[in-house]
């Protein structure tokens, strides 16, 4: 499923991670390797890089993961920020902050994305954050999962959701999107799983795609999470599939999920969908807390 080099690319990510010698990250979970400083990962009690996980029928090898187990920013050798505010191709509100407790931080074991009202300084109304790992890990096929709280409130528009590191095909969309999950305040109990390609997206009104109702999806934490290899990407909610997406002929303008993508956490205001019924000023701040994210490549 994983090509040599996209293995010794996951490698690379987990080694720096962990702080393996440079010898180790010949092993894809770092077997018989050990670090004798004690640097790196975190790792929440009783996880690994490396642990084999029996999920939906199937072994899963866990790659890469964030528990957010230490207070403070997030860390910044997995999460790197996207900033601006010139609406993102959607006509969207909010100016992205790096580095900004009020926008991202992590807090009693949960990341939390905050979306408020905009500063002096910010340009724009509203101020949130986009973390991405892209430049620090990102992943052909696998199982890529996040457990979270959504946000409410009209006009927000909170997604987990990846885009391809190199844009193979080209620019958006002819190298794809996927999005693991999105939502939208003024429809607070319906979650979406969409992907969009050069034949199927938002822009033609063809994007592909499906709802499914979390009526707690504010106030409870639910698990989002696809599953992807060579022939499709299964989308699930709590273990749930709920959305399919196949491979089909066509190419890369119905298959551009060939390459390596990285993951996005955000929270978007206003905008193209998120502000269609308006935006409540008053229902800011708005926080998605997210408990982990883990990824996971079939196991060997």
């Amino acid at each position: 499923m994983w090509s040599s080099r996209l293995r010794l690319a996951t490698v690379l990510h987990a080694g720096q991670l962990l702080g393996l010698p440079l010898l180790c990250l010949v092993l894809l979970s770092g077997a018989g390797c050990s670090s004798d400083d004690g640097a790196g990962v975190d790792e929440a009690p009783g996880l690994a890089i490396g642990d084999i996980a029996e999920i939906n029928g199937q072994s899963w090898e866990l790659v890469w993961h964030d528990e957010f187990e230490e207070d403070g920013y997030p860390d910044p050798a997995r999460w790197d920020y996207d900033v601006g505010g010139h609406g993102w191709g959607n006509q969207e509100l909010q100016t992205y902050k790096a580095r900004d407790f009020s926008t991202a931080r992590v807090q009693d074991g949960n990341l939390i994305i905050t979306a408020s009202q905009g500063q002096p300084g910010d340009g724009n109304a509203y101020r949130s954050a986009r973390l991405v790992t892209r430049g620090k890990a990102d992943w052909l096929y696998g199982r890529i999962e996040a457990r979270a709280i959504l946000p409410g409130g009209r006009g927000t528009w909170p997604a987990i959701w990846m885009l391809p590191t190199d844009n193979a095909y080209g620019g958006w969309p002819r190298s794809g999107e996927i999005d693991i999950m999105e939502h939208v305040g003024f429809d607070p109990t319906v979650v979406h799983a969409t992907v969009h390609t050069e034949a199927y997206n938002h822009m033609q009104g063809t994007q592909r795609g499906n709802k499914i109702d979390v009526p707690d999806a504010l106030t409870d934490y639910h698990l989002y999470a696809i599953e992807w290899d060579e022939d499709r990407i299964d989308f699930y909610m709590d273990g749930q599939r709920y959305f399919t997406f196949g491979k089909e002929d066509g190419g890369s303008a119905v298959w551009p999920f060939d390459q390596r993508f990285h993951l996005i956490m955000n929270i978007a205001v206003g905008g193209t969908w998120g502000g269609q019924q308006g935006v409540d000023a008053e229902a800011f701040p708005q926080e998605m807390q997210v408990d982990y994210v883990r990824v996971y490549r079939t196991a060997p």
